[in-house]
């Protein structure tokens, strides 16, 4: 249990040095400790990896999950981490690497001209929240070996006879101190990410080998396709054809300050699916890259429709119409690339989006132009698209109408409705009396605020039996007014008015009524408190002029601060007190009840379920015991007695 400290001094102030800060607050670095982050680990190593590749040092890549499926190994046959003594800090580059955040080769230009790892952090974060790891780095004719333990060296760095090639092996295994003992890594989903990866860097070489697998297995990805293959493979898992044929294309460009490779189509879905990949990292929440990818396809489909005078009539083309269907591989490498997190989730540069918007636009604008056949069906197919988002909408439209003209059939007669049928902006007021009824549906809004007057105080549904609520005449009213139902029949989707208020008088009488109605809703329409939808109107009980001014006041307290705050000099404040809302004009009501801008009202919560169920048993039900209880605990908090 935490203890809490009196004094606040410099003395407890901690700077976290090395990899400690890592390991003291992990989720800073690689999303959480679940299993996304724990395989965030491996995508760090693999993105170094393929690094050398996107920059012609590597043509493989191979990653083997090995048989406790909790320790992974990645090779590849690049460079291979530096391995000579750093002069500054007195220790070789590689341990340098490994154990000091922010360190590494891709800060300056020349070592790299795209990148997935940039800010220094990676191989130093995996190596900080590993349980054991080892480094193999092949280089200038010998082998070099390191081993390390929750990011601190657990050996030298030794040279191990000769070796022929060069590149870097890292094995490492997760550390269930930070991520538990049942987590492991989910071959499936790395065996996906790899291919993956073969489809983005055409012609790399990318080898995977499980040995949680009985029997092992071991398979080699290569696709010099690159995306285009990979767009085909997407469409059909998705099992979502290219129409009409594949109206598919491949664009690789270095222009325009960026390079890029796009493949898209339109697809019989409706939906869009768009997987987009910056330096070779996946985007899943997409970015500026993706921005502009959108806006190049619907510029250049508003182009050609307007060009070839294919422009529908009685229908409008949104965006969204453009673009239903679509299926697309965005593939973008940036040299300065800006992430939103070490996760590199989203891309924020914002000078990318108009960079891919001007290589892919023109583009798609000529192959549409060359290929007019599959483009008018292409054409074709979204105008259907936005005929049908239309008619989606009209049919909409027609049955909220249709629901709310058999609901009219089936109101009750003192209910004065409103005219709209939208439930976001209509209000259902349930109103104490017929006399506040009149004054409350001449001072409404007609168009959003319905009315239902209540004659008298309702059936306590706490001690009524769930036939004898169902029978009542005042409960069914309101019941038939909202809609949705009770019981068995109750359904949410089909209440009428988003927000019930109850509107009673500032009295014992009206509270007593609200207190009823109140356990109505709880017992038999929580939901529609569970949802926020009741509240209490907060009428006022006092009218307070001074001068020329007007102050309504809710209870004695407010009226004694009024005239506190606002009776200057000899002034003499006229104070009325209403005995009802009946004895308030419909101006008066809808100034301080009705009226949206200057209304009070409370919304009605449940913040402990076990206790409310207790009061409301207690204060509402049967035992007349426990009401006496209540009330003889609490005789001396009364300083006024309203009867």
């Amino acid at each position: 249990m935490a203890t809490k400290k009196e004094s606040y001094t410099g003395a407890d102030i901690q700077v976290l040095e090395g990899l400690d800060p890592v390991r003291k607050r992990p989720a800073m670095y690689i999303g959480g400790t679940d299993g996304t982050g724990y395989h965030h680990l491996l995508w760090e190593i693999l993105d170094n990896s393929v690094d050398e590749v996107i920059n012609s040092h590597a043509t493989t890549v191979e990653v083997t999950l090995h048989k406790d499926g909790r320790s992974i190994t990645v090779v590849d046959n690049g460079r291979g981490i530096p391995v000579d003594i750093m002069p500054k800090l007195k220790k070789p580059a590689v341990e340098v690497i490994l154990t000091t955040l922010h360190s590494g080769g891709k800060f300056e230009q020349g070592n790299y001209t795209h990148s997935g790892g940039l800010h220094g952090v990676g191989s130093s974060v995996v190596n900080a929240l590993s349980r054991k790891l080892t480094v193999e780095i092949k280089r200038d004719g010998k082998r070099h070996i390191q081993t390390y333990a929750r990011g601190k060296p657990t050996s030298p760095l030794k040279a191990d006879g000769g070796a022929r090639g060069t590149g870097t092996s890292i094995t490492f295994e997760p550390d269930p101190e930070i991520f538990g003992e049942k987590l492991k890594f989910d071959a499936e989903l790395v065996r996906e990410r790899l291919e993956a990866k073969s489809y983005l860097h055409k012609g790399m070489i990318v080898i995977w080998k499980d040995e949680t697998a009985s029997p092992a297995t071991s398979v080699t990805y290569k696709h010099d396709g690159g995306i285009a293959e990979y767009l085909t493979k997407v469409v059909t898992e998705r099992q979502k054809p290219l129409v009409p044929v594949g109206s598919t294309n491949f664009y690789h460009s270095r222009d325009n300050g960026v390079r890029l490779e796009a493949s898209l189509g339109w697809t019989e879905a409706t939906d869009e699916h768009i997987r987009s990949y910056v330096n070779g990292v996946p985007t899943p929440m997409g970015g500026t890259h993706e921005a502009g990818l959108k806006g190049a396809i619907v510029k250049a489909v508003r182009n050609y429709i307007e060009t070839h005078d294919l422009t529908p009539k009685g229908v409008t083309l949104t965006a969204e119409d453009i673009r239903e269907g679509i299926t697309a591989i965005l593939s973008v490498y940036v040299v300065e690339p800006q992430f939103q997190g070490q996760t590199k989730s989203r891309l924020n540069n914002p000078e990318v989006t108009a960079q891919v918007d001007g290589v892919l636009r023109p583009a798609l604008e000529k192959w549409l132009n060359d290929n007019k056949s599959i483009a008018e069906a292409v054409v074709g197919r979204i105008i259907l698209a936005a005929r049908a988002r239309e008619a989606s909408r009209a049919a909409s439209l027609a049955v909220s109408r249709k629901t709310a003209v058999s609901h009219r059939l089936n109101l009750p007669g003192k209910l004065a409705d409103c005219s709209s049928t939208d439930p976001n902006l209509s209000e259902l007021f349930l109103v104490e009396g017929d006399s506040a009824g009149g004054s409350a549906k001449q001072g409404r809004d007609r168009r959003t605020q319905a009315i239902l007057p209540l004659r008298g105080k309702v059936l306590n549904a706490e001690q009524a039996s769930t036939d004898k609520v169902a029978g009542n005449k005042e409960l069914q009213d309101i019941v038939s007014a909202l809609g949705c139902g009770i019981g068995a029949d109750f359904d949410i989707t089909k209440l009428r008015y988003g927000r019930v208020f109850l509107l009673m008088d500032a009295d014992s009488d009206g509270h007593h009524i609200a207190t009823l109605l109140l356990t109505f809703f709880y017992r038999h329409l929580r939901p529609l408190i569970e949802s926020g939808a009741i509240h209490i109107a907060q009428p006022p009980l006092f009218r307070v002029d001074i001068g020329k001014e007007t102050y309504w006041a809710l209870d004695e307290a407010d009226r004694d601060r009024i005239i506190r705050e606002k009776v200057k000099g000899n002034a003499k404040p006229n104070i009325m007190r209403f005995k009802g809302l009946g004895e308030m004009t419909a101006d008066e009501l809808k100034e301080t009840t009705l009226d949206q801008k200057n209304r009070m009202s409370l919304r009605v919560t449940i913040d402990n379920p076990i206790e409310t169920d207790r009061v409301i048993n207690d204060l509402m039900g049967k035992d007349v015991s426990a009401r006496f209880r209540f009330i003889m605990e609490r005789a001396g908090e009364v300083e006024a007695l309203d009867v």
